[in-house]
């Protein structure tokens, strides 16, 4: 697909230190198309934090007319930032009081939107929604695109914030849509149940920062921590990660260090993990150095909580460490069948500390080589081609 102007609008901002689906999404299609990603617009009692998060500074700087709302990212890329806050919906009860009021955000954001794509010439918009349930509810009144695409990467209905009015809201937008697409079959067979024109198309990942010819160095803060490492990389949440598996595991295992790299939640902070000498919590890192951290680990976890999140839920970092070439050990889970032939699945801490033990063995060339070529099969360009599909069927 060629020479179409797209607009996306999620939950992720531009500005955000960890891996976002929706933009490197963006930049996929900003190859052949131009992209114009909306930033979420900040809403009143998020900027009362006395402590705002980094990926609010920019945003927060466009308010005060600092910076200019829109930054161009390359020839066929834009993103935006709304100069303006709106309400705080999400506080309200469900039903007439929270439709007000945002009905309100949304005309609001999607007019000031269709204004920059007007001066953008942007024309027969391809509206993607990243699971933005509530601010881009009513964009179709709003913004008039040619196509609106609904993005389910995340079960959020029994997320603790989501939950209030998402129960209702996400099955009417997913019905609404012209098109679903969804990175995982869990997800897309949720949404079936509303939208017919529904489809799973995987997942994608940047190859190129994973390219096992890179030699990446050791970070100072790893570096002393003796080997094996067994570790994970991402974020640290109670609600996705067993912290209580991990914590019988490295007590069962005192000789190899148990490697925790990314930022925690409250749980995590204050659990007992804390107090085992082989346990390492290295806090959160860059983007751009999560390679480098993976690399220096000899066996790669993904301890998930088996729950109504994590069943559906597409382990981006999993491919990240098969295309580093490294063995997994991982929770297993509806989607987690999709890696059954390059990792090995576990539903209990014996099954995990057998797991790791064999895991720390298997290095052999092919092996290696196997998993690094089932990720490979997973790229942005796949992932983004199989989307342009649907999007071509719909206007055929």
């Amino acid at each position: 697909m060629k020479g179409r102007d797209f607009i996306i609008t999620g939950l992720q901002t531009w500005d955000i230190p960890i891996g976002s689906n929706a933009i490197d999404m963006a930049k996929e299609i900003a190859k052949n198309n131009r992209v114009l990603y909306i930033n979420s617009t900040l809403d009143h009692m998020t900027l009362m934090r006395k402590h705002p998060s980094p990926e609010m500074k920019q945003r927060i700087e466009v308010l005060k007319k600092r910076k200019p709302p829109l930054r161009q990212i390359s020839d066929s890329l834009w993103v935006l930032d709304c100069p303006f806050s709106v309400f705080s919906v999400n506080q309200f009860p469900d039903g007439f009081i929270f439709d007000f009021f945002n009905k309100l955000n949304g005309r609001k954001i999607f007019r000031y939107i269709s204004k920059i794509a007007e001066n953008l010439k942007f024309k027969d918009i391809i509206h993607f929604i990243d699971n933005d349930v509530y601010r881009s509810f009513y964009a179709k009144d709003f913004l008039k695109s040619k196509l609106s695409i609904y993005y389910r990467r995340d079960n959020l209905l029994p997320v603790p914030y989501w939950k209030r009015h998402a129960c209702r809201l996400e099955p009417l937008l997913i019905k609404k849509s012209d098109l679903v697409v969804c990175n995982s079959p869990q997800l897309a067979n949720f949404a079936r149940l509303y939208n017919a024109k529904c489809f799973d198309i995987g997942q994608g990942l940047d190859l190129s920062a994973y390219d096992t010819a890179l030699e990446f160095p050791i970070p100072e803060d790893i570096r002393s921590i003796p080997t094996p490492r067994i570790g994970y990389v991402g974020e640290i949440n109670s609600l996705r990660l067993d912290a209580d598996l991990l914590y019988e595991l490295a007590k069962s295992k005192p000789d190899y260090s148990f490697v925790m790299i990314g930022n925690e939640d409250n749980l995590f902070a204050n659990h007992a993990l804390h107090t085992l000498r082989n346990v390492y919590f290295l806090g959160s890192i860059k983007k751009h150095l999560i390679p480098q951290y993976m690399s220096t680990l000899q066996v790669c976890l993904n301890p998930q909580l088996v729950n109504e999140i994590t069943i559906g839920n597409y382990p981006r970092k999993v491919d990240e460490y098969l295309a580093l070439g490294k063995p997994v050990v991982a929770t297993k889970t509806e989607t987690m069948e999709l890696f059954r032939d390059y990792t090995y699945l576990c539903s209990s801490l014996h099954e995990y500390q057998d797991a790791i033990e064999k895991a720390l063995l298997d290095n052999e060339e092919q092996t290696v080589n196997q998993r690094i070529a089932f990720a490979h099969t997973h790229s942005w360009e796949n992932n983004v081609n199989k989307m342009y599909e649907q999007i071509e069927a719909i206007n055929n």
